[in-house]
């Protein structure tokens, strides 16, 4: 293998993935998770990080190592499989992740400047660009890549290098405790939906290597290793950055202004008016680059599921003309909805990424019963937040920390690990006592 070809090659790859796991919520969820933990960013920071890109490069690294997202989640079953990537896809596209985009760009990129413009017009606007963007299915890695993601970069460290000479306010103690700190690091890292999103993305990116030249599993996922590991690095850097001026602005904003006037207002005090036109052109992009890669790994897996009775091309004009409505919305209302969404699907698909590493090593029945234990203890702690009385929730280990449904998915698959094992001794027994 030509190992110019591979390094220019991971890095754009890389760049692509770090453009795309970026997106939009991840330029609002640091800064407001750094202003709310106050001394405490680091450890809010650490936990978002491990929530949101500690995992989703897990979530990459597991596709590369199962060889496709479907090998992951195939394990529960081929109807069980769809109906979860179902749920999976449509957070991560029309329902959640894509209208999210826009509404961000409007209320980040264009409202603090033309407070008159219509969200109807603007969302129509918006999607008939990402539209134009995401039809040619394999130019959308290079575009992503070589193109959007330097400026993005570029953009984005200016603003953090400036935060750190010269800061806009004093680290202060707000009185918020460290698990509280904690839980909402990883409520925020949940949020961002990236290691849904990686589900997602490897369809693409697997896509893109193999149109590079990388037609062998070995190179493949040498080259796509290399990318990922890049991005991560990358975005640790910059979501450090981004919740090190949230922790700077605890004393100089409100503690109930939303995520974007704080971003806006950060922007503002570090760089001026300037710097706001700079930062909006940096927030579109990001909302574009990731809009592009959802869209497209969107209409790639629903044309797979019809097998393309329906083309890549039709599922992309639905996905964008669904968006545009639902981001009608606003940014907040969509992330409240996305909440109770993200609490139950993502628990099943972490338990899936996590044991996807065993392999065949683990009967069929242990995945399932997993999935299953992590299902319910995950619905039933939201329904707990939403008013129902579940005693039996908030008793369960890590609940305080948003993790109740780790003892239910270990308790259950180790149940069916046992029985399994059972079964197979004793089938091995009757087999020796017929022979």
């Amino acid at each position: 293998m030509n190992r110019k070809k591979l390094v220019t090659d991971s890095i754009v790859v890389g760049f692509a993935l770090f453009a795309m796991f970026f997106g939009a919520g991840n330029v609002v969820f640091p800064p407001h998770l750094g202003m709310h933990a106050g001394e405490q960013w680091a450890n809010g920071f650490l936990f978002y990080f491990i929530a949101d890109i500690g995992l989703a490069l897990v979530a990459m690294f597991a596709i590369l190592h199962a060889g496709g997202a479907d090998n992951i989640t195939g394990r529960i079953g081929h109807v069980a499989s769809n109906v979860l990537m179902c749920a999976v896809i449509l957070c991560i596209g029309p329902m959640v992740a894509i209208p999210r985009t826009a509404a961000t760009t409007l209320e980040m990129s264009v409202t603090p400047f033309f407070s008159g413009v219509s969200p109807v017009v603007f969302s129509i606007i918006f999607f008939a660009v990402i539209l134009l963007l995401s039809i040619k299915q394999s130019a959308v890695i290079d575009i992503v890549g070589k193109i959007l993601t330097p400026a993005l970069l570029i953009g984005l460290l200016v603003l953090i290098v400036k935060g750190f000479v010269s800061p806009i306010g004093a680290i202060v103690d707000t009185g918020v405790s460290a698990s509280e700190v904690t839980v909402n690091g990883i409520k925020s890292g949940y949020q961002t939906m990236d290691v849904l999103a990686a589900m997602a993305f490897g369809i693409i990116i697997l896509s893109s290597a193999d149109e590079k030249g990388y037609t062998d599993s070995k190179s493949a996922a040498k080259m796509i290793g290399i990318a990922a590991a890049l991005s991560g690095v990358l975005l640790m850097i910059v979501y450090f950055g981004l919740t090190y001026l949230g922790a700077t602005a605890s004393t100089v904003f409100p503690t109930d202004i939303s995520r974007a006037n704080l971003v806006i207002g950060i922007v503002e005090l570090l760089l001026g008016k300037a710097g706001l036109i700079i930062f909006a052109i940096v927030v579109a992009l990001a909302c574009i680059t990731t809009a592009v890669a959802l869209v497209s790994s969107a209409a790639s897996f629903f044309a797979k599921l019809a097998n393309d009775k329906i083309s890549y091309s039709v599922f992309v004009v639905v996905i964008c003309v669904s968006s545009a409505v639902i981001s009608n919305l606003g940014l907040d209302m969509i992330i409240a909805i996305a909440t109770p969404v993200l609490d139950i699907v993502y628990p099943p698909m972490l338990v899936l990424i996590l044991l996807s590493w065993f392999g065949d090593k683990l009967h069929k029945s242990v995945y399932v019963s997993s999935v299953a234990g992590s299902l319910i203890a995950s619905v039933l702690a939201t329904a707990s937040l939403y008013g129902m009385s579940v005693p039996v929730v908030d008793s369960l280990p890590l609940a305080s920390l948003g993790l109740g449904w780790l003892t239910p998915a270990a308790v259950f698959g180790l149940v069916a690990y046992l029985v399994s094992k059972v079964k197979f001794q004793n089938a091995q027994t009757a087999n020796a006592h017929n022979s």
